[in-house]
Protein backbone atom coordinates (compact mmCIF):
# COMPACT_ATOMS: atom_id res chain seq x y z
CA UNK A 1 0.00 0.00 0.00
CA UNK A 2 2.85 2.32 0.62
CA UNK A 3 4.42 1.70 -2.71
CA UNK A 4 1.26 2.19 -4.02
CA UNK A 5 0.59 5.64 -2.29
CA UNK A 6 4.17 6.93 -2.64
CA UNK A 7 4.09 5.91 -6.74
CA UNK A 8 3.96 9.06 -8.96
CA UNK A 9 0.84 9.52 -11.47
CA UNK A 10 0.88 8.22 -14.50
CA UNK A 11 -1.66 10.10 -16.68
CA UNK A 12 -3.66 12.95 -16.98
CA UNK A 13 -6.09 10.81 -15.30
CA UNK A 14 -4.26 10.00 -12.53
CA UNK A 15 -2.95 13.85 -11.90
CA UNK A 16 -6.63 14.25 -11.78
CA UNK A 17 -7.10 12.11 -8.89
CA UNK A 18 -4.49 13.15 -7.00
CA UNK A 19 -5.47 17.40 -7.44
CA UNK A 20 -8.95 15.69 -6.18
CA UNK A 21 -7.43 14.51 -3.23
CA UNK A 22 -4.83 17.72 -2.70
CA UNK A 23 -8.62 19.80 -2.88
CA UNK A 24 -9.99 17.37 -0.36
CA UNK A 25 -7.52 18.79 2.04
CA UNK A 26 -7.78 22.27 0.89
CA UNK A 27 -11.38 22.04 1.38
CA UNK A 28 -11.21 21.32 5.46
CA UNK A 29 -8.75 24.29 5.63
CA UNK A 30 -11.07 26.51 3.55
CA UNK A 31 -14.51 25.77 5.48
CA UNK A 32 -12.65 25.61 8.85
CA UNK A 33 -11.64 29.93 8.32
CA UNK A 34 -14.21 30.83 6.07
CA UNK A 35 -17.16 28.88 7.52
CA UNK A 36 -17.38 26.65 11.08
CA UNK A 37 -16.11 23.67 12.20
CA UNK A 38 -18.46 21.47 11.72
CA UNK A 39 -18.46 22.19 8.23
CA UNK A 40 -14.76 21.24 8.43
CA UNK A 41 -15.23 18.45 10.44
CA UNK A 42 -17.54 17.12 7.37
CA UNK A 43 -15.48 17.63 4.89
CA UNK A 44 -12.82 15.77 7.16
CA UNK A 45 -14.94 12.79 7.39
CA UNK A 46 -14.62 11.91 3.60
CA UNK A 47 -11.11 12.15 3.20
CA UNK A 48 -10.53 9.20 4.31
CA UNK A 49 -12.28 7.97 1.13
CA UNK A 50 -10.74 10.04 -1.21
CA UNK A 51 -7.38 9.08 0.00
CA UNK A 52 -8.31 5.21 -0.15
CA UNK A 53 -8.12 4.41 -3.70
CA UNK A 54 -4.44 6.19 -3.72
CA UNK A 55 -2.96 3.25 -0.95
CA UNK A 56 -4.98 0.26 -2.66
CA UNK A 57 -4.05 1.05 -6.53
CA UNK A 58 -7.21 1.75 -7.36
CA UNK A 59 -8.02 2.48 -11.53
CA UNK A 60 -7.88 6.19 -11.77
CA UNK A 61 -11.37 6.06 -13.55
CA UNK A 62 -13.09 4.86 -9.92
CA UNK A 63 -10.59 6.61 -8.09
CA UNK A 64 -11.74 10.00 -9.92
CA UNK A 65 -15.63 8.80 -9.66
CA UNK A 66 -15.27 8.45 -5.78
CA UNK A 67 -13.76 11.60 -5.30
CA UNK A 68 -15.51 14.11 -7.21
CA UNK A 69 -18.61 11.89 -5.44
CA UNK A 70 -17.57 12.59 -1.71
CA UNK A 71 -16.61 15.98 -2.10
CA UNK A 72 -19.41 17.11 -3.94
CA UNK A 73 -21.93 15.05 -1.15
CA UNK A 74 -19.47 16.88 1.98
CA UNK A 75 -19.84 20.52 -0.20
CA UNK A 76 -23.25 20.23 -0.79
CA UNK A 77 -23.70 20.25 3.25
CA UNK A 78 -21.36 23.29 3.44
CA UNK A 79 -23.32 24.87 0.66
CA UNK A 80 -26.81 24.13 2.28
CA UNK A 81 -27.57 22.09 -0.56
CA UNK A 82 -29.66 19.84 1.19
CA UNK A 83 -32.26 22.11 2.51
CA UNK A 84 -32.76 24.86 -0.48
CA UNK A 85 -32.51 22.49 -3.52
CA UNK A 86 -35.51 20.35 -3.64
CA UNK A 87 -34.53 16.38 -4.04
CA UNK A 88 -30.92 17.15 -3.91
CA UNK A 89 -30.67 15.03 -0.42
CA UNK A 90 -32.26 12.06 -2.09
CA UNK A 91 -30.23 12.40 -5.80
CA UNK A 92 -26.63 12.43 -3.28
CA UNK A 93 -27.26 9.55 -1.53
CA UNK A 94 -28.65 7.62 -4.94
CA UNK A 95 -25.53 8.43 -6.37
CA UNK A 96 -23.06 8.38 -3.24
CA UNK A 97 -24.34 5.12 -1.43
CA UNK A 98 -24.12 3.69 -5.18
CA UNK A 99 -20.66 4.30 -5.42
CA UNK A 100 -19.68 3.46 -2.20
CA UNK A 101 -21.27 0.16 -2.07
CA UNK A 102 -19.32 -0.63 -5.65
CA UNK A 103 -16.19 0.09 -4.66
CA UNK A 104 -16.82 -1.68 -1.07
CA UNK A 105 -18.13 -4.82 -3.15
CA UNK A 106 -14.89 -4.84 -5.50
CA UNK A 107 -12.80 -4.21 -2.59
CA UNK A 108 -13.78 -6.73 -0.86
CA UNK A 109 -13.90 -9.47 -3.76
CA UNK A 110 -10.38 -8.37 -4.57
CA UNK A 111 -8.96 -8.76 -1.02
CA UNK A 112 -11.05 -12.67 -1.71
CA UNK A 113 -13.47 -11.82 1.81
CA UNK A 114 -17.01 -12.49 -1.17
CA UNK A 115 -16.53 -13.21 -4.41
CA UNK A 116 -16.32 -10.37 -7.16
CA UNK A 117 -19.53 -9.80 -9.65
CA UNK A 118 -19.12 -12.06 -12.77
CA UNK A 119 -16.33 -13.94 -10.98
CA UNK A 120 -17.59 -17.26 -12.56
CA UNK A 121 -17.59 -18.65 -8.68
CA UNK A 122 -21.69 -17.91 -8.23
CA UNK A 123 -24.66 -16.72 -10.14
CA UNK A 124 -24.37 -13.03 -11.25
CA UNK A 125 -27.26 -12.45 -9.03
CA UNK A 126 -25.25 -12.16 -6.07
CA UNK A 127 -23.15 -9.60 -6.72
CA UNK A 128 -26.17 -7.63 -7.30
CA UNK A 129 -27.60 -8.75 -3.69
CA UNK A 130 -24.27 -8.10 -2.22
CA UNK A 131 -24.03 -4.32 -3.58
CA UNK A 132 -27.29 -3.45 -2.95
CA UNK A 133 -27.07 -5.09 0.76
CA UNK A 134 -23.62 -2.98 1.11
CA UNK A 135 -25.42 0.03 0.12
CA UNK A 136 -28.53 -0.52 2.42
CA UNK A 137 -25.86 -0.91 5.46
CA UNK A 138 -23.75 1.81 4.30
CA UNK A 139 -27.31 3.82 4.28
CA UNK A 140 -27.74 2.97 7.90
CA UNK A 141 -24.57 4.07 9.54
CA UNK A 142 -24.56 7.68 7.78
CA UNK A 143 -28.21 8.14 9.28
CA UNK A 144 -26.10 6.64 12.39
CA UNK A 145 -23.42 9.39 12.23
CA UNK A 146 -26.31 11.76 11.21
CA UNK A 147 -28.17 11.04 14.69
CA UNK A 148 -25.19 10.83 16.71
CA UNK A 149 -24.19 14.50 14.95
CA UNK A 150 -27.83 15.59 16.47
CA UNK A 151 -27.61 14.72 19.59
CA UNK A 152 -23.27 15.58 20.40
CA UNK A 153 -22.75 18.54 17.79
CA UNK A 154 -25.11 20.49 15.88
CA UNK A 155 -28.81 20.36 16.84
CA UNK A 156 -29.58 22.02 13.25
CA UNK A 157 -28.62 18.40 11.24
CA UNK A 158 -31.97 16.90 9.78
CA UNK A 159 -33.19 13.62 11.45
CA UNK A 160 -37.04 12.78 11.21
CA UNK A 161 -37.90 9.51 10.55
CA UNK A 162 -39.72 10.35 7.17
CA UNK A 163 -36.08 11.57 5.80
CA UNK A 164 -33.86 8.66 7.67
CA UNK A 165 -36.43 6.25 5.55
CA UNK A 166 -36.49 7.95 2.55
CA UNK A 167 -32.27 8.63 2.43
CA UNK A 168 -32.23 4.61 3.18
CA UNK A 169 -34.59 4.06 0.32
CA UNK A 170 -32.69 5.95 -1.88
CA UNK A 171 -29.39 4.74 -1.09
CA UNK A 172 -30.37 0.71 -1.31
CA UNK A 173 -31.73 2.04 -4.99
CA UNK A 174 -28.63 3.63 -6.23
CA UNK A 175 -26.89 0.80 -4.71
CA UNK A 176 -28.78 -1.78 -6.54
CA UNK A 177 -28.01 0.16 -9.38
CA UNK A 178 -24.64 0.42 -9.24
CA UNK A 179 -25.15 -3.74 -8.52
CA UNK A 180 -26.23 -4.18 -11.93
CA UNK A 181 -23.75 -2.23 -13.68
CA UNK A 182 -20.99 -3.94 -11.94
CA UNK A 183 -22.45 -7.47 -12.73
CA UNK A 184 -23.34 -6.64 -16.21
CA UNK A 185 -21.39 -3.92 -17.52
CA UNK A 186 -18.29 -3.66 -15.15
CA UNK A 187 -14.66 -4.80 -16.09
CA UNK A 188 -12.59 -6.22 -12.99
CA UNK A 189 -9.18 -7.71 -14.53
CA UNK A 190 -6.34 -6.17 -13.41
CA UNK A 191 -4.33 -3.27 -15.49
CA UNK A 192 -2.08 -5.33 -17.35
CA UNK A 193 0.00 -2.37 -17.98
CA UNK A 194 0.41 -1.20 -14.26
CA UNK A 195 4.24 -0.91 -13.41
CA UNK A 196 5.32 -3.73 -10.85
CA UNK A 197 5.49 -1.53 -8.00
CA UNK A 198 1.62 -1.19 -8.09
CA UNK A 199 1.07 -4.98 -9.10
CA UNK A 200 -0.16 -5.61 -5.50
CA UNK A 201 -2.96 -2.60 -5.56
CA UNK A 202 -6.84 -3.43 -5.83
CA UNK A 203 -7.72 -2.40 -9.65
CA UNK A 204 -10.89 -0.98 -9.36
CA UNK A 205 -12.98 0.15 -12.41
Amino acid sequence: MIENFLRPPQGLAEVLADALRAFGVFSVVLAAVFFDLTDAGVLAFVLPGVFAPRFLGTRAGADITLAVTLLIAAWSNVWGLYESVPGWDLAVHFVCTGVLAAALCLLLGRIQVVPEPRSGQVATTLGIVLTTTFGLALSAVWEMVEWFGFVYVAEGINVNYTDTIADMAAGGLGALCAGLFLTFFGRFDRDRRAPKSAGRGIRLD
